[in-house]
């Protein structure tokens, strides 16, 4: 299944100066947004009470939201915990307006007023409510999330940047590294602009991002590596244009499904996933992107040619034979 021919010989190469400018306007304006706006984070990270709540007959999550809306309790996250009994709602002191009118409580008290809150707005729709336990994270243990989130996001792109360098070669890895931070600081920069709530799971989609990212730049250095070897007289701008070419259907097909599977996640799936599904939304479209129009160009530009593989040439007398 092709959406490309094969063989056509777009020239995305020659577009590399515009290319790598956009792409360096974009780091540059994501970085400027996370600086100014900053990352809107969520409950995870910055802190609030958590309660359990039990049932006696199923409850809807829908109807729990809605209950705590009509009660003036905004942006709770809702979420079943262990059946269609038991719910877990979190959220914080603030955006309970009742609360957050009483500024001369302190953080316990305000957690405990918002608990008696909830069950009330609950127990209004539902006399079958209960409170289970009530819990209050501090802003501590979310400054840790941050660190840890930050350390993996650096461990796996540092990682990556490893295999490539010993499946490939130097300048390979180089240009993973340079599009993978570009990918992630888009992404980010994207999420700061339009503030959305930054939590677990778009954390978990952030790293989820990297990795796939680096699938479609796999493919395209595959080819290029494939091409230098097999080609007797190999420019590198022609051969890298030619593995954008014939790889193109392939990573169009690929975004364009995973990008479909993301939407009904994100239709389907309710708001618990709803940050996860769009940063991979986000991703998807800016990791396509930097693998056609960023990776190959700091391939060139880094001077990678035909001499650079040719130890592997050399392992495989067939292909140094081959036109």
């Amino acid at each position: 299944m092709e959406i490309f021919n094969h063989n056509s010989n777009v020239p995305f190469l020659g577009m590399r100066r515009v290319s790598i400018a956009i792409a360096a306007l974009l780091m540059l304006a994501s970085i400027v947004l996370i600086f100014t706006k900053g990352l809107n984070y969520g409950l995870d990270f910055t802190g609030g009470v958590s309660i359990e709540v039990k049932y006696d007959r199923t409850v809807d999550i829908g109807e729990v939201r809605k209950a705590l809306a009509e009660a003036g309790i905004e942006n709770p996250v809702v979420q079943s915990l262990g059946g269609s009994r038991q719910v877990v709602i979190r959220l914080q002191p603030k955006d309970d307006k009742a609360v957050a009118a009483s500024a001369n409580l302190s953080e316990s008290a305000k957690a405990d007023r918002v608990a008696a809150n909830v069950m009330a707005a609950l127990k209004k729709e539902r006399p079958d409510a209960t409170l289970s336990s009530r819990n209050f994270v501090t802003a501590q243990v979310g400054d840790e999330l941050k660190s840890d989130g930050s350390i993996a996001a650096v461990f796996v792109i540092i990682g990556i940047g490893v295999y490539l360098w010993i499946r490939f070669e130097r300048r390979f890895a180089i240009a993973a590294l340079a599009t993978e931070v570009h990918d992630v600081l888009v992404t980010l920069g994207v999420i700061a602009l339009v503030q959305r709530e930054f939590d677990l799971t778009v954390l978990a989609s952030v790293l989820a991002v990297i990795g796939y990212s680096i699938n479609d730049k796999v493919v395209v250095f595959d080819r290029i590596r494939e091409l230098f070897r097999l080609a007797r007289k190999a420019d590198p701008e022609e051969i890298l244009n030619r593995s954008i070419n014939t790889t193109l259907s392939r990573t169009i097909i690929t975004s364009l499904f995973t990008g479909i599977t993301m939407a009904a996640l994100y239709f389907f799936g309710g708001p618990a996933v709803h940050g996860f599904a769009i940063t991979m939304l986000i991703g998807i479209v800016v990791g396509t992107l930097s693998s056609i129009f960023v990776a190959s160009p700091i391939l060139l530009w880094l001077g990678v040619s035909k001499k650079d593989l040719m130890p592997q040439t050399r392992d495989n007398p067939e292909l140094a034979r081959r036109p």
